[in-house]
């Protein structure tokens, strides 16, 4: 991956340093963007993906030309718990540095999730004339997905976390000036380390003279992610063991109750775009 990361890179910049010699496009894309995982037991609902873009496409021949450019995209999407009371456990260790198995269960958990960032995309174009002032146009190539921020905004009507030590066969259930307990009306926000990928990308579409110089770009994606955004070095509580409070819990989120999840965003919908020759 990192080859191909270097590779997209790298070509972009040398693309855009020969700018004047290429036909310039701004546009959006919008439609549904799904952060996709293999956490188990997990749900996502609610997707929704957009990106602002602006970019060159180089001419080689009459019909084949290179592209790239940057874009700053968007993906929402809500997700919760497939059993709305279930259990799940980990491990922590309390001030004492005792060892002990954190156990939480929650009510109606849901997660908002909110992922920003910024992709390169370097791309093949194939265009050919179908009619008079219009144009079909093919885009196949590869895009540098690097997340700026990947927040989350996590609630739940109640949340109860409990402790079992193993070593001494305790089970503390209700100590809320330790951590233990619970409460009603959870609401708190977190968010994900994250780490760059690489994402295929697809577009099919046409292009419609406005004008001598101009042009009106309409057209299909579809975005597909490989390798997982998530950057963590060890399993977590969905919401966080606090030491000194049941009400000040943190929300870690769904998605790191599993270091190893393979967490990639995956996209397709519709893109407009204004082409100035």
């Amino acid at each position: 991956m990192k080859f191909n990361i270097k590779n997209i890179i790298g070509t972009s910049v040398f693309l855009i340093s020969q700018g004047m010699a290429a036909q310039f496009y701004v546009g959006v894309q919008t439609g549904i963007g799904n952060i996709q995982s293999d956490v188990k037991g997990t749900i996502a609902g609610n997707r929704l993906g957009g990106a602002l873009k602006a970019g060159y496409v180089y001419s080689l021949t009459n019909h084949i030309g290179i592209g790239t450019g940057v874009e700053f995209s968007q993906y929402k999407q809500e997700v919760s718990l497939n059993n709305s009371s279930e259990t799940l456990t980990n491990y922590e260790v309390d001030p004492s540095s005792s060892a002990f198995v954190y156990n939480v269960t929650t009510s109606n958990y849901n997660e908002k999730q909110t992922l920003h960032a910024i992709q390169i995309p370097l791309f093949l174009q194939y265009k050919t004339n179908i009619n008079k002032g219009i144009d079909f146009n093919f885009r196949a190539g590869a895009k540098y997905f690097l997340p700026v921020n990947y927040k989350i905004k996590a609630t739940a009507n109640y949340v109860n976390g409990t402790a079992y030590y193993p070593d001494v066969n305790l089970n503390i259930n209700d100590l809320p000036e330790y951590g233990f307990g619970g409460h009603d009306n959870y609401s708190a926000s977190g968010e994900y380390q994250t780490k760059g990928t690489v994402m295929s990308m697809f577009e099919l579409g046409f292009t419609f003279d406005m004008g001598v110089k101009n042009a009106l770009y309409a057209a299909m994606f579809l975005e597909n992610g490989y390798g997982s955004i998530l950057d963590q070095g060890k399993d977590e509580s969905y919401i966080g063991y606090n030491p000194t409070s049941i009400v000040d819990r943190k929300a870690n989120g769904l998605y790191s109750t599993d270091k190893n999840a393979k967490i990639r965003p995956v996209a397709f919908g519709i893109a407009f775009g204004w082409n100035f020759k």
